[in-house]
């Protein structure tokens, strides 16, 4: 007489499913990915990243890495919600160059709905400046960004910052001091939500 096997639980890969990851609305809701786990509330504090090229379908844009925060599951699909953004190192090291500036600041602001925000802008000119010119152009990046902040809600300065439009302000706005080659927004990150 033959003896019948009991069948074990499902272990490691078997056992997971896969869950399907969404940006949050500033993003449109689109696809961002998939990621595996055996139980849906494993996923939840989950980092996701990407690029943004990858988001709005832009080659171009490869160089700009978007982090998300899986914060609910629901069925298969995990809803995120944005945590911030950074240029590629790759990318930032071609724009240094030598006998020229590069001039960074750190920058804490609140977003008229009450997030609180770090941002790294960074500037790079087209050649060596003086310290009082550096000193000139930092204090226009932290003004720029301080008053945009104050007059946006954070889902209008998040695309504001993405997108390449406040780095385009502070351009403007410092071209006068110093020739300026490029300015970018280094680096986001959300420090507290309201």
């Amino acid at each position: 007489m033959a003896r019948r096997q009991l069948r074990k639980k499902a272990e490691g890969w078997k056992a997971k499913k896969w869950f399907d990851v969404t940006a949050p609305d500033i993003f449109g809701r689109m696809n961002i990915g998939s990621t595996p786990a055996d139980e849906p509330s494993k996923l939840i504090g989950r980092v996701i990243d990407t690029t943004l090229g990858e988001i709005i379908n832009d080659i171009s844009k490869q160089n700009v890495k978007m982090h998300f925060k899986i914060d609910k599951v629901s069925n298969e699909a995990a809803a995120t919600k944005f945590i911030g953004h950074e240029m590629t190192r790759d990318y930032l090291r071609s724009l240094v160059k030598r006998r020229t500036s590069l001039v960074e600041l750190n920058v804490l602001t609140v977003t008229k709905d009450g997030y609180k925000i770090r941002v790294k802008p960074m500037s790079f000119t087209m050649k060596r400046a003086r310290s009082s010119q550096i000193k000139a152009i930092r204090d226009i990046m932290n003004d720029v960004v301080l008053t945009r902040a104050n007059e946006l809600n954070f889902d209008q300065f998040m695309h504001e910052v993405v997108l390449g439009k406040l780095a385009l302000d502070i351009y403007k706005e410092s071209k006068h001091i110093y020739p300026l080659r490029r300015v970018e927004i280094g680096k986001t990150k959300i420090l507290a939500e309201p």
